[in-house]
């Protein structure tokens, strides 16, 4: 009876970040993750019910990796902020968006780091002014028990491999605007895809 009451309390207190429980915990806790590499793995998640949500299960075979991004713009990398090309080209140096979020960058650096592990999904934990935390969802596609679950093994495919750096988790889908707004019929199913469609001849063979 208690677990589920104390799961919906803090599910509860999430959804209200601005809190002074939730400020003051936020503060404390990146405090720590300052202290602590760039990518380290975790003993349990920071948020049980949002990762359980994203398919995260406390079994033989899934992991929790909590990893920093830098915040803010991508600062072209140009020396000396001179573009050594055309006019056209030579604008924005600081005010350059990168084209994918920050927690898609986050899955990518895990996934480079944990290769043998699978990229399975990943939610936002804190932040502070240099700083946003990460937690990302991994899976052992070779673990038995991971092979054993019907709900889990499709993982396990070898088509699977580095989903997060194919833009397939849900952050790299959302990068990409697959089915999102006006134009997204350039992008689906991709963009290597369309640009393959618009740029090969298919005629009917006489026969």
């Amino acid at each position: 009876l208690y677990a589920p009451m104390a799961a919906a309390r803090a599910e509860e207190l999430w959804k209200k970040k601005q809190s002074d429980v939730l400020r003051f915990l936020s503060r404390v806790r990146v405090w720590e993750y300052r202290q602590l590499p760039a990518i380290h793995r975790c003993t349990r998640p920071t948020r049980p019910d949002k990762a359980r949500r994203l398919g995260y299960k406390a079994k033989q075979g899934i992991v929790i990796y909590r990893v920093r991004v830098r915040r803010g713009s991508r600062k072209r990398p140009v020396h000396k902020g001179t573009v050594w090309g055309k006019p056209k080209s030579s604008g924005a140096i600081n005010k350059f968006k990168c084209t994918r979020n920050l927690r898609s960058l986050a899955e990518e650096r895990v996934g480079r780091r944990c290769g043998d592990l699978r990229v399975l999904n990943s939610y936002w934990v804190a932040q502070d002014g240099m700083y946003k935390f990460y937690e990302v969802i991994l899976v052992d596609p070779a673990h038995r028990v991971v092979r054993n679950d019907p709900r889990l093994n499709w993982i396990c495919s070898a088509k699977m491999k580095h989903r997060e750096l194919r833009g397939l988790t849900a952050a790299g889908r959302k990068g990409r605007g697959v089915a999102r707004g006006h134009g997204n019929h350039r992008f689906m199913p991709s963009r290597r895809a369309v640009w393959k469609k618009h740029n090969s001849v298919s005629l009917r063979r006489f026969r």
